[in-house]
């Protein structure tokens, strides 16, 4: 049987696209993989009554791409795009205490992404897997997502995993989908999101601001390299390296105020009227948003990996490379020093009396950080520790590139099955998707996953929200009306 390949690469100077395009034609079968240059990507294959049929679908995919600017290529010519692991060590706490934890769950690698809700616990390892459980540490659920996950990040009701394959996965429905694509020269270190626009510190003391469409806004270079830290609110970005912390304008990209703090910024944390970063000078500080003055220190015993607050920054809380938790006061008096028990924590985050961690084990800790049981701990009474398994019949997630197919409806209508009609529209060389329902602003753009947009197409969405920026959102699961 023969088989012809052609393959194509989109590659653009000054943080443009890096991707590649391989149409497979073998018989009656068209198998494409596509993706960023260096990865395996993502694979479709469809079959054709004829071979006829398939060559010329085939032609025709060929065709839109090279439209697009692709252009034949030799695999393996261009390199992929640059990942610099965290490099992190651990060595056992100082602390005298151990710290009061509830249960633990073990992921298998070394987690950074940490996510906490009112509803469920997320934990996202460099393995690319990302577990959800309850609060009182039932697993629930596990994505497999293709590479090392940096970071989970929360904007409202959507969950976001940013990978080291450049991409940034929506969890937020039952299915992930790529939500963003992140330029190939961005090395990236750590992500932020606020109201769909995504930030992105990296390698280079960089950040690269990403609009809804997944279209470049703007892109500073901050004075310092090894930017770990990234936050966002609606006035501006707050941009953590090693020479400090810089606020640039939201909207914008002006710098608005830059502070040197005391040692490299290792992590980040924000309030509504604060930002904390967490420093290799074993330090946590609170800088104002609105002058970048630093209102207070918090003194630790050896570099901070991680910090946390609770609600109104009432509590300070951080984590050192010594596997040792420490919570301060507001105004930076130490109140205890306990050791994790399981690694060092790379993230944490607080809700409702419990601190939870992610370590450089790959662990997943509860911490019970009320009063009561933290002065037990001083004491040296602790719980032992639950152990939480995760079963072989749990539900396991991984990317759709393909939505579920639904019949044609009569009439378009917001109740239209069960939800909201849009429409992907030609626009120039752009794909976007309009709202065709009723009470709905026609002109806007809708969110949506690129690797299902199809010009013509119609889908369902279970519902759509307005954002601020004049676009909408869609909140559960994505069908195709056929």
């Amino acid at each position: 049987m023969t088989r012809a390949t052609t393959y194509l690469e989109l590659s653009q100077e000054g943080g443009g696209a890096h991707k590649f395009y391989e149409v497979t034609v073998e018989g009656t079968v068209v198998s494409v993989r596509y993706g960023r240059i260096g990865a395996g990507g993502q694979t479709q294959v469809s079959s054709f009554p004829t071979v006829a049929k398939a060559q010329a679908a085939a032609r025709k995919k060929i065709g839109e791409k090279v439209r697009k600017g692709y252009a034949p290529a030799v695999q393996g010519q261009r390199a992929g795009r640059p990942v610099t692991p965290r490099q992190v060590t651990s060595a056992p706490s100082t602390a005298r205490r151990a710290a009061p934890v509830l249960w633990r769950f073990r992921t298998g690698s070394a987690a950074f992404g940490i996510h906490i809700d009112e509803d469920r616990c997320w934990v996202g390892n460099q393995d690319g897997d990302v577990y959800t459980l309850s609060h009182g540490g039932e697993v629930l659920a596990r994505y497999q997502l293709p590479d090392g996950v940096k970071c989970l990040v929360a904007d409202d009701f959507w969950i976001y995993a940013g990978c080291d394959d450049g991409k940034v996965y929506d969890l937020s429905s039952k299915l992930p989908h790529a939500a963003y694509d992140i330029a190939a020269d961005v090395d990236i270190f750590w992500l932020d999101i606020h109201e769909g626009v995504l930030n992105v510190s990296d390698h280079g003391g960089g950040l690269t601001v990403i609009d809804h469409e997944d279209e470049h806004q703007w892109a500073r270079k901050s004075t310092g390299q090894y930017a770990w830290m990234v936050r966002a609110d609606g006035r501006a970005v707050y941009h953590g390296h090693h020479q400090g912390v810089t606020a640039y304008e939201a909207g914008g990209s002006a710098e608005l105020w830059h502070t040197r703090t005391k040692g490299a910024v290792l992590f980040g944390w924000q309030e509504d009227d604060s930002v904390y970063a967490g420093t290799s000078n074993h330090v946590v500080q609170r800088l104002s948003k609105t002058r970048g003055a630093i209102e207070a220190t918090y003194g630790c015993d050896a570099p901070v990996y991680s910090c946390a607050t609770a609600p109104d920054g009432r509590f300070v809380f951080a984590g050192d490379s010594s596997s040792s938790v420490y919570c301060f006061a507001a105004d930076g008096t130490r109140l205890w020093k306990l050791g994790t028990g399981d690694g060092s924590a790379l993230s944490m985050q607080y809700l409702d009396e419990k601190l939870y961690m992610v370590t450089t084990s790959g662990a997943l800790l509860c911490v019970d950080a009320s009063d009561a049981a933290i002065r037990a701990a001083e004491q040296g009474s602790v719980p032992v520790p639950v152990d939480i398994k995760s079963t072989a019949a749990l539900p396991t997630y991984t990317p759709a590139t393909t939505v579920q197919a639904v019949s044609s409806v009569s009439s378009v209508s917001s109740d239209a099955a069960g939800g909201v009609v849009v429409e992907c529209i030609q626009d120039g060389g752009r794909l976007r998707v309009h709202v065709v329902s009723e009470g709905y602003e026609p002109t806007w753009n809708v969110q949506f996953p690129r690797a299902i947009r199809e010009a013509g197409t119609r889908y369902v969405v279970d519902a759509l929200h307005p954002a601020q920026a004049g676009f909408y959102r869609v909140r559960g699961e994505i069908r195709r009306l056929v």
